[in-house]
């Protein structure tokens, strides 16, 4: 079916009248010289992986995601909105960009590596946590386990063995006093990391 729409005109005049058009010189005037301003192209993200969703009538309130290749899977419910969607494909992309960050550094190995070096204590278990989107880093002394957040993994090296020492400090001093900080700052780029956490926090909050 095809809509159209005639909107109303109001009648022309059966004769108009004639107009005598007298010419008009214009002022005569110079286009200031000016120089434009260099400018860059703007980097654009381009994202990790190629992204594949499916909309699922038997997933309620789940959202799964899988990388196959360089192909992100991510499967959601067939009630979800698009802006729902974009929101979970941006999640899930992250995390996956953060886990592939990580695969980079062998936890264990660097903190057995700084543990020797700064005569720290050994944690019983470090691994990489997901979870984790208010700290840098957490450990448990009463069980020896250390956690690092993979939003870390892809922040230069010095960083991420500064959060490391900073955890292997507090399996044998709890707290940050003034103690803790001379063992920690024994890191020749602790005040250096500080700063960079800051920058990505917005927090005085370091770990």
């Amino acid at each position: 079916m095809t809509q159209e729409l005639q909107l109303p005109f109001p009648p022309f005049p059966d004769e108009v009248p004639s107009l005598e058009v007298l010419p008009v010189e214009p002022p005569a005037f110079e286009v200031p010289a000016f120089e434009v301003p260099a400018f860059e192209v703007p980097a654009f993200d381009v994202p990790a992986f190629d992204v594949v969703v499916t909309r699922s009538a038997k997933r309620r309130r789940t959202v799964g995601a899988r990388l196959v290749g360089n192909v992100l899977r991510i499967a959601i419910p067939a009630r979800m909105t698009r802006a729902e969607e974009q929101k979970w494909v941006l999640e899930m992309t992250r995390r996956f960009e953060r886990m592939r960050s990580t695969e980079r550094i062998d936890l264990p190995q660097r903190a057995a590596t700084l543990a020797r070096r700064y005569s720290l204590g050994t944690p019983r278990d470090i691994r990489w946590s997901d979870d984790m989107t208010t700290r840098w880093g957490s450990c448990t002394p009463s069980t020896g386990t250390i956690r690092i957040s993979t939003r870390i993994g892809s922040f230069p090296d010095w960083v991420v063995d500064y959060v490391i020492v900073h955890e292997l400090t507090h399996l044998r001093i709890p707290g940050h006093g003034e103690d803790f900080w001379a063992a920690v700052r024994r890191y020749s780029r602790t005040e250096r990391a500080i700063g960079y956490l800051i920058a990505k926090s917005g927090d005085d909050d370091c770990t």
